[in-house]
């Protein structure tokens, strides 16, 4: 059931917490990109003695805080899932069972692909920003966190933490470090074709669509162009 928006009507769509994590979630996500990028395929070797360079223990040492930042991160994301608003709770369940929720991924597609003069008009995610977010986002970064974690606890050992709630399980499960290795590699690439994605897609939807888009989640208020009503879906 569509409800009422006024053109002048701002809606409070995202909490302070959740603008929050989304910034500093994003400078882990480039922060975690770049080091990774530079393990996968180390500098060239610095001149002089080794005691006086530790480029690569710097670059691996920021890979490693970065990862624990993300990791605590999603449990505060989702714990705010549970404590925030509806839109808070929204990337975590899509209503997959809805069938006008997939008639409305059916819509976005058609707009994304200049086939229909324009969106339909949402106070939180769209129904296909919704699904990329849940899929794309929450599991790659879930397995991200998992794999890297296995992969972190081969170095500290067998007695650690991290070698028994991860590597223990996860490195047999994929036959192995050098095998996890690429694994992980490969997601990375995905969660940055992503990130690419996302981005140009905020920037058009503030452009063409019917409401604000960068701007909430700098504020966390909405604002509609116009005042037909809305398609949400509950």
């Amino acid at each position: 059931m569509t409800q009422p928006a006024s053109s002048n009507q701002a809606v409070y769509v995202y909490e302070k917490p959740v603008r929050l994590w989304h910034g500093l979630n994003a400078l882990g996500i480039v922060a975690l990109t770049v080091t990774g990028y530079l393990i996968a395929d180390p500098l060239a070797s610095v001149g002089g003695e080794a005691s006086d360079h530790f480029l690569m223990g710097t670059i691996r040492f920021v890979h490693f805080a970065a990862g624990y930042l993300l990791a605590i991160g999603l449990l505060f994301r989702l714990y705010w899932a549970y404590a925030g608003n509806e839109h808070a709770r929204q990337i975590f369940l899509p209503p997959l069972l809805n069938r006008r929720f997939w008639q409305g991924v059916g819509h976005e597609i058609l707009w994304y692909a200049l086939l229909v003069k324009e969106p339909r008009k949402y106070t939180g995610h769209n129904p296909l920003a919704l699904l990329a977010m849940h899929f794309a986002f929450v599991w790659g970064t879930l397995f991200m966190i998992i794999t890297g974690f296995a992969l972190y606890g081969e170095g500290t050992g067998q007695g650690s933490w991290q070698y028994a709630l991860f590597s223990s399980w996860v490195l047999p499960m994929f036959g192995g470090s050098q095998s996890l290795h690429s694994w992980h590699h490969l997601v990375m690439w995905l969660i940055v074709c992503f990130v690419l994605i996302h981005v140009y897609v905020a920037v058009r939807e503030d452009r063409l669509s019917r409401q604000s888009i960068l701007s909430t989640m700098a504020t966390g208020w909405r604002t509609f162009k116009d005042d037909k009503p809305l398609d949400d879906i509950h």
